[in-house]
């Protein structure tokens, strides 16, 4: 049964660096999404940014610079939309990417758990068994 316990120990090895990788890969895909959402967040704050000022100008001379300078505000106004609603579509990515980024550490760590017990059991039947000393008869001064 050493073998036995032995060859699962292996394999528990083998399995948590499987879960290492794992969470190496889910931590590197939940921090690209963080990236994204980082820069999503930015671009629309920026635009919303331009949108007022552009807004606020009131410098038209003529209709034609007024239509020409409300056509462009909308336009700031319209992306500024998409970008605010692809920054809350990253966020829940970037939420679900952290979430997957726990689970896998949570299997990590379990696997880890169940090797370090299993080593444990291993360590425990290999040790010999320590008898105890034998019952003394007489006195001390025999």
């Amino acid at each position: 049964m050493n073998a036995e316990q032995r060859a699962r120990l292996v394999r528990l090895n083998r399995l948590e660096k499987i879960r290492a990788i794992a969470k190496q890969t889910a931590a590197r895909e939940a921090a690209e999404a963080e990236s994204t959402l980082s820069q999503l967040r930015m671009l629309s704050d920026r635009t919303g940014r331009l949108a007022a000022d552009y807004g606020a100008r009131r410098g038209a001379v003529d209709g034609a610079s007024l239509q020409t300078l409300t056509g462009f505000v909308s336009g700031l106004g319209s992306l500024t939309r998409t970008t605010q609603a692809d920054a809350q579509r990253a966020e829940a990515i970037a939420d679900a990417k952290l979430r997957m980024l726990g689970e896998a550490e949570r299997r990590r760590a379990a696997v880890e758990e169940r090797a370090r017990l299993e080593a444990k059991l291993i360590a425990r039947s290999a040790e010999t068994t320590v008898l105890g000393s034998r019952k003394q008869t007489g006195t001390d001064l025999e």
